[in-house]
């Protein structure tokens, strides 16, 4: 069995769901501390954070990743207990396997064996792990780097653990990610009874229209790193439940992510515009996610080319596809990064699991990378 296996089997065991780190991250301080690293406990409220690092010099190479994994869903619909981590034909199952306790495994075996043979490499390597990445998002990687910032610390390449591979391993990894808006909007109305339509103001009529344009409105056209920006409505609820009453309200969420064609500023713009159209009776709440990122060709994009196409024979697809990841709070400050992980098909599902074969090579392709850089 494989360190690689059996660091996954050890994290998989521990129940750490968000932002309850329960224990990993003080397995991984005790593993980097025996190869060098200086560990500093970065926390903020509930949330635990981890800043481990070896040397003092320039370029920082970073892995980022999370400790933290979603809920299990319905554990009596597993084929095995979702914490009892369990071998079947070649994958290991638990939740978290993939969504990033391997990554996590598989950067700590890289980094043993990269210091193992060339202990005398040019500048540092760090760890930037945190248990809020599932949820909220607000005391873990944003507050950490903004700690980092303050006092003059720069991560200038930065793998994050996210499982981005598609197919098989290293067939796809993220240089970028589209930005992230939310918005909660409450149309508000006049309850009355169907009977009496000149008693009511239905705030499902009026948002009919408003619906017919926000759906088929084109945002944009994308460009040459992002596909066209996109609206989806995820929660719409109006209505007492009954069929006699005309609703008060109507309450919607909504979410765009978008390219780096536009603007937080230039969303809200265009979206209230279309509601006033209709409505005069409204309030609308934002919640930006994240803003588009984009790591361009350079240094960091030809070390994982190369470290892939020597483990897997083939160059990876550069994408910018999928959901938000903790890289939005890295790349503001001028690092270059990239996400790459196992397999995504299982990640947040029931039976959750990644090859065994593939950890080992995302190992391998991890040390690969940090030779290519920091040799």
């Amino acid at each position: 069995m494989s360190t690689t296996l059996e660091l996954t089997q050890a994290l998989l065991k521990k129940i750490s769901l968000t932002p309850d780190d329960a224990g990993c991250m003080d397995l991984m301080a005790e593993y980097l501390q025996q190869r060098g690293f200086v560990i500093e406990w970065m926390n903020f409220g509930d949330t635990k954070n981890m800043w481990a690092r070896r040397g003092t010099t320039a370029p920082v190479f970073a892995f980022a990743g999370h400790t933290d994994i979603v809920p299990t869903g319905p554990v009596d619909e597993w084929d095995s207990p979702p914490f009892e981590p369990t071998i079947k034909a070649g994958h290991i199952y638990g939740r978290g396997a993939a969504d990033m306790k391997g990554s996590l495994a598989a950067m700590l075996t890289a980094c043993d064996g990269f210091i193992t043979q060339y202990d005398n490499h040019a500048g540092s390597i760090a760890f930037l792990i945190t248990s809020d990445e599932e949820g909220p998002a607000t005391n873990g990687t944003v507050k950490v780097m903004e700690a980092l910032d303050a006092r003059g610390e720069k991560i200038d390449y930065c793998i994050v653990g996210e499982p981005t591979s598609h197919k098989s391993f290293g067939d796809m990894v993220r240089v970028g990610r589209r930005g992230s808006i939310n918005g909660y909007l409450t149309l508000n109305g006049k309850q009355g009874h169907v009977a009496y339509p000149e008693l009511v103001e239905n705030p499902i009529h009026a948002f009919a229209p408003i619906l017919s344009i926000i759906t088929t409105e084109r945002w944009d056209e994308g460009n040459d790193y992002f596909p066209p920006t996109s609206f989806q409505i995820s929660n719409i609820n109006a209505g007492t439940g009954v069929e006699n009453v005309v609703p008060g309200e109507l309450k919607l969420v909504f979410n765009l992510r978008f390219s780096s064609e536009l603007t937080p500023e230039i969303i809200k713009s265009r979206i209230t515009h279309i509601i006033d159209q209709q409505s005069d009776n409204y309030e609308l709440v934002w919640k930006l996610s994240g803003l588009p990122f984009i790591t361009e060709r350079g240094e960091l994009t030809n070390a994982v080319e190369k470290a892939l196409l020597d483990v897997t024979g083939k160059t990876p697809i550069l994408s910018t596809g999928g959901g938000t990841s903790d890289g939005r709070f890295i790349a503001p400050y001028g690092t270059q990064v990239i996400e790459l992980g196992p397999i995504n098909e299982t990640i947040h599902k029931i039976n959750e699991c990644v090859s065994i074969a593939d950890l080992d090579a995302l190992s391998l392709t991890y040390k690969k990378i940090l030779s290519n850089i920091l040799l």
